[in-house]
């Protein structure tokens, strides 16, 4: 060997150190090439591929962990992935008439035009796009942001299975944020829970993991080994699947008491103007939730002329709408009263009868300025959304609705008892004859009533039109329910009014889930009648030579 190494011109320590060099690197390149990458099994992808090997490479770019892969995966479950039917290659494809725009799967780099001919899609079926949405889940579980990493966690809860253990424990050793470890110990949890060959102890201490987290889809994934083939582990999710089902009982009456609070708020601003015009006038009105619907219009008037003109200021709208909606209502009150309403004073069949006539006669107005059809209002940004207490969701609109209704409330008791027109109409609610007999002017007093009464139920139609359907029947929905309201509490009281728009509210979200909502509502009224019957002056009675009399 030394002769043949001499005639080479090479030393025999060099050579073996060579050969063993070769042989050294020969392994790694071997591990390196058969390594997959997110490029390899995307560009795997092409070709006349069996739906079975389609599935393969799927199940191994989730295994992959690369969120590269995310695009051409999204791709493939929407069929816009392509391949070249002359080379193979896969690339993202966007058709454009005869023409195919082409990307990069990975960088979306673009790849520019194909003739339609030339590239063929790659076939999906249902079961490749289920496994395409785990397959994301699994990736999104490596993204650099935490948020994005929370969701996946927590969309692979109920979904876990013990084939997607690696993945999960892999995520679990590189995460950092509580949150996001939190959320992927439940999922491994179920992902263990679901392995009959896992270690039985380690089973039970899953059903604990997933039984803290005490909400529905807990309760589903206990549901699923409620029946399990080992006793132990079946009685231990029964028993935490029972606790949870307590909780969202409890939960859901919590639920129904916000609900009832939420329909006590609306009933609130829209009986609490029809309690001072009530009180104060006796006047039966009819057309009070006409006022609330030209509030409500006032502030789709409003945000139709922010989109035009200034659309910057979208989130300005109800703040806006709010004092145009009280002085359009307002206005149009103040014109019922010294037009109409004060030739029918003590006739009140006859006002009914009149301002239903101009209930009417606004509605038609409305149809004819603005259509019959509903009409769009948004929510502001800082109205949209919602957020969890616990098990019970909370709606942004809903919450800022009770709070202004509360804020409403609290400004006319202010208005009432701490002004100078407060007394005033104070004075002529208990005694009419002696106010007059005071200097106190009754008549513009009533019209003045009459104009706040409206004005507050116009505010009420901007409150509305964030939760309800704007169109000219709006009014006709709650004119019922206020009187309801009015007459429960008290005329012309508003505590009484408070009281009885959240009892009546509360009443009827707790009545709907066992009688539904129309038989609800009458046995909300039969309820009402037998009230009556006993307290024929409501909740809180006023008390005053006036009312007395």
């Amino acid at each position: 060997m030394t002769t043949v190494f001499g005639r080479l011109g090479l030393r025999p320590a060099l050579v073996l150190a060579l050969v063993a060099l070769v042989l050294a690197a020969w392994p790694r390149e071997a591990a390196a090439q058969d390594a997959p990458t997110a490029s390899t099994l995307i560009q795997s992808l092409g070709g006349k591929r069996s739906f079975d090997e389609t599935e393969a490479t799927v199940r191994a770019l989730g295994a992959l962990g690369d969120p590269a892969a995310e695009p051409a995966l999204r791709a493939l479950a929407d069929g816009n992935l392509y391949y070249g039917k002359t080379d193979g290659r896969v690339l993202i494809g966007a058709a454009q008439g005869s023409q195919i725009l082409g990307a990069d799967p990975l960088s979306g780099e673009a790849l520019g035009a194909f003739p339609k001919a030339a590239l063929e899609k790659v076939r999906v079926k249902n079961s490749i796009r289920t496994l395409v949405g785990e397959a994301l889940g699994a990736l999104t579980l490596g993204s650099s942001d935490p948020a994005q990493r929370l969701r996946a966690a927590r969309g692979l809860f109920e979904r876990a299975e013990p084939a997607d253990t690696a993945t999960l424990d892999a995520a679990l050793a590189r995460e950092d944020d509580p949150g996001v470890r939190a959320a992927l110990e439940e999922a491994r949890a179920v992902a263990t829970l679901r392995d009959a060959a896992a270690d039985p102890n380690l089973r039970l201490d899953a059903v604990g993991t997933v039984e803290r987290r005490a909400d529905r889809p807990a309760l589903n994934v206990l549901g699923s080994v409620e029946g399990d083939r080992d006793p132990a582990v079946a009685e231990a999710a029964s028993r935490a699947a029972d606790a949870i089902r307590a909780d969202i009982a409890l939960w859901a009456q919590l639920q129904n008491v916000w609900y009832g609070l939420s329909l006590g708020s609306v009933l609130l601003l829209a009986a609490i103007g029809l309690a001072i015009t009530f009180g104060v006038m006796g006047v039966i009105n009819m057309a009070h939730g006409e006022m609330v619907m030209i509030g409500a219009y006032t502030t789709f008037v409003v945000q139709q002329a922010l989109r035009a003109y200034a659309p910057a200021m979208g989130d300005w709208s109800l703040a806006i709408a709010l004092p145009l909606a009280f002085l359009a209502a307002g206005l149009v009150g103040f014109l019922m009263e010294r037009c109409l309403i004060r030739f029918l004073y003590g006739r009140p069949l006859e006002t009914l009868l009149a301002t239903f006539g101009v209930s009417l006669m606004l509605q038609q107005l409305v149809r004819t300025i603005f259509g019959p059809t509903n009409r769009e209002v948004a929510n502001p940004s800082w109205m949209s959304g919602s957020f969890e207490v616990g098990l019970m969701a909370v709606t942004w609109n809903r919450l800022w609705i009770i709070v202004f209704a509360a804020v409403v409330f609290a400004a006319l008791l202010v208005a009432l008892n701490r002004t100078a027109a407060g007394l005033k109409m104070r004075a002529v609610t208990q005694n009419r004859r002696m106010a007059a007999a005071m200097g106190i002017r009754t008549p513009m007093v009533d019209a003045l009533t009459f104009a706040l009464g409206s004005g507050i139920a116009g505010m009420a139609g901007v409150a509305l039109s964030q939760i309800d359907n704007v169109s000219p029947d709006l009014g006709q929905g709650y004119i019922i329910d206020s009187f309801m309201v009015v007459v429960f509490g008290g005329v012309g009281n508003l505590w009484g009014t408070l009281v009885g728009a959240v009892t009546l509210g509360v009443l009827n979200k707790f009545l709907e889930p066992y009688a539904g909502a129309v038989l609800g509502k009458v046995a909300v009224l039969v309820l009402i009648i037998l009230f009556i019957q006993k307290r024929p002056r409501g909740l809180f009675a006023l008390k005053g030579r006036f009312v007395d009399a």
